[in-house]
């Protein structure tokens, strides 16, 4: 049966209760429900903690196999059995910071591929910072600016970021996706989940999103990069 993915469906969502499935100090501990994020997609995975018989357990982060989340303890914490109730709670700052480096990223993506038709080679985050890699041989004058530019503009549009799943089919008809996600996705795939910048940019994606661009807040290009055969990387900033 496995974990239910909480946050897959409401990404707002901080607290919950839940029954341990399984506890290990060294694999971790599953819940039959878990909103905690495991990570993917360059997105760090979730931390927070869960309460339990007037204790608190620490997590410091969470792992996927096909049918799990196992979430990860500090040594030494105490370890719940199997069978107990618990109230799992996020670090809200972390998570929120998260969703809108995630949707920024996402943002950057969106104008450089509408603008200049570039593929994405691959991207990381941390809260509030996270870089992207550009198939591009020479950076055109005015480059970092023009982007700049283009994201805020976005921002202050405040476009609705949709998620929704459709038929693998259906979601390699788009040429974004077709173009960035291929090679990436099992071909055995038969639904493919869609984060949609309406109107701007559509990714596959099992990340974690704000509700719209303006949850954005803004975002720097803080540098521009050489990485060599022609690939450039773009960093970017959030404000606190």
């Amino acid at each position: 049966m496995g974990t239910l993915r909480l946050e897959l469906t409401d990404a707002t969502l901080r607290e919950w209760d839940a029954t341990v499935l399984s506890s290990d100090p060294e694999d971790g501990i599953v819940l039959d429900r878990s909103a905690f994020f495991p990570g993917g997609g360059g997105q760090p995975p979730d931390e927070g903690v869960l309460v339990w018989g007037g204790v608190r357990t620490r997590i410091t982060g969470a792992r996927k196999t096909a049918d799990d989340v196992y979430l990860l303890l500090v040594d030494g914490d105490p370890l719940p059995p199997a069978g107990t109730a618990v109230r799992g709670a996020l670090d809200d700052e972390r998570r929120t910071a998260l969703m809108r480096t995630h949707s920024a990223l996402h943002l950057l993506n969106g104008v450089i591929y509408r603008d200049w038709r570039l593929p994405v080679t691959s991207a990381d985050m941390k809260p509030l910072e996270g870089r992207m890699d550009f198939d591009l041989p020479e950076v055109p004058e005015g480059f970092r600016d023009r982007v700049q530019e283009a994201c805020l503009a976005e921002i202050a549009a405040d476009r609705a970021i949709e998620v929704r799943e459709v038929p693998a089919a259906e979601a390699f008809a788009i040429e974004q996706v077709a173009v960035a996600a291929r090679d990436l996705l099992p071909t055995r795939l038969e639904q493919v989940r869609l984060v949609d910048i309406v109107g701007l940019d559509v990714e596959a994606d099992g990340g974690t999103h704000v509700a719209s661009t303006s949850f954005i807040r803004g975002l720097e290009i803080v540098k521009i990069e050489n990485k060599g055969k022609g690939f450039r990387r773009l960093r970017l900033r959030l404000p606190a």
